[in-house]
């Protein structure tokens, strides 16, 4: 497909949302071109296992090529749909079914997901470019500019460049994240000792949040099942393009209150290990085993936050999507699909602007009029669920704790 040279996007940050716009934009034969402020594509470890819904699944379905689409599919498998709810020693207080209806979700490996996003784009990523302003470029125009002393001209800017984005009190001035009292550090563990599964066949389709007894703590666990090696379905459906190990792996979280997290301890990756193994002593031995068992390069430290809806939009052309603007706590699998989300929306509305002559800030206004409900409903719904789970009301925490868990026989055997 010919490239329109005349018509042109930036997109500032190379995460999952400014990839899937890239796809987008790509696909209809527009000029776009991707600036992240890393060195490289895979300096550091881009997440864990996701599970994509209906709104993800059709966001990248509508914007990669069939065969990467496929590509995502394979790789990933079907989650289990249950997430249960366990005192600190796994026995269980009640489940809930995650399941919207049969085949509306996937789980992926986020870094997986990447390289397939990044797939085609080569000549069309730069790295080692930190957005640091957009600047009028004159009557038809935007520049992007960068720390390095550079700019990029572009017909529109996005800013996908994720919670800590340079472009947010430029473009979304009113809308800085809130912090919360919560922090979660992060880490990956194999699935298999000795080629048997570490996690037990009764928690093998549930992703589980272990309530410590003390408010405000918890662990979270699950695994990560690739449904066809990486290597071989990369080989297959996008040849030359990087794919990643593969590995299944358990993902989990110690989550706790922020003043549990001492500053200094925050900027090593050995020193947040060591906290989460200490934080995890009164847990049941599974859950001790996963922390002993982590690959430490894959620790990584969130410090929760909640978006605030923006009110004005102060550069016409424009906008931003992902967590730069509705970052959201990790709870109910709303934030990268929301993210996929937004990029699908906003290359559709600029793909129509092209093509039906409408003012490009008509187009960009329209996105945000319909992004912005369905972001902070997702924000919203993630604050309210992490605040149940995790806040220091002692009837509800007893309740979780002390009494369902006694209604119900022991889920995982501690010897």
């Amino acid at each position: 497909m010919s490239v329109s040279t005349d018509f042109s996007v930036a997109i500032a940050g190379a995460g999952l949302s400014g990839l899937c716009l890239a796809q987008y934009l790509m696909r209809a034969g527009i000029d776009v071109h991707v600036y992240e402020r890393d060195p490289g594509p895979f300096v550091r470890r881009q997440g864990y296992r996701i599970i994509l819904n209906r709104y993800g699944l059709e966001a990248l379905r509508e914007s990669l090529p069939r065969p990467l689409y496929r590509l995502a599919l394979t790789t990933g498998d079907e989650p289990g749909g249950h997430l249960r709810f366990t005192d600190s020693r796994l026995r269980d207080a009640f489940t809930i079914n995650l399941k919207e209806e049969p085949q509306a979700t996937r789980q992926v490996d986020r870094l997986t997901l990447r390289s397939i996003l990044q797939s085609g784009l080569d000549g069309h990523i730069h790295y080692g470019k930190a957005a640091v302003a957009v600047d009028d470029g004159g009557p038809t125009g935007l520049r992007l500019r960068f720390s390095d002393g550079g700019a990029a001209p572009a017909t529109v800017v996005v800013g996908a460049d994720g919670v800590g984005s340079a472009l947010r009190t430029q473009l979304m001035p009113d809308a800085e994240p809130t912090s919360t009292p919560m922090v979660g550090i992060y880490g990956r563990s194999p699935l298999r000792r000795d080629g048997e599964s570490v996690i037990p066949d009764a928690l093998r389709t549930s992703g589980v949040l272990a309530i410590a007894d003390r408010p405000g703590r918890a662990f979270f666990f699950t695994s990560m099942r690739f449904g066809e090696s990486p290597r071989e379905a990369f080989a297959r459906l996008a040849p030359g393009s990087y794919a990643p190990t593969g590995d299944d792996y358990v993902m989990w979280a110690m989550l706790l209150r922020q003043e549990e997290l001492p500053i200094e301890v925050r900027g090593s990756l050995l020193a947040l290990w060591k906290r989460a193994a200490v934080m995890s002593t009164d847990f049941h031995p599974l859950i001790r085993r996963l922390v002993d068992t982590a690959e430490l390069d894959a620790t990584v430290l969130n410090l929760f936050a909640t978006g605030q809806r923006p009110h004005r939009w102060p550069v016409p052309r424009a906008t931003m999507m992902g967590d730069a603007v509705h970052v959201m706590p990790p709870f109910g699998a709303h934030g990268g699909n929301t993210a996929l989300r937004d990029a699908a929306l906003l290359g559709r509305r600029l793909v129509e602007a092209r093509a039906n002559g409408t003012p490009v800030e008509e187009a960009i206004a329209s996105y945000q009029a319909e992004m912005v409900p369905y972001a902070f409903h997702a924000v919203d719904t993630a604050a309210k669920l992490m605040r149940r789970l995790t806040g220091g009301a002692a009837a509800p925490h007893w309740v979780l704790t002390r009494v369902l868990p006694r209604l119900h026989r022991v889920t995982v055997p501690e010897a």
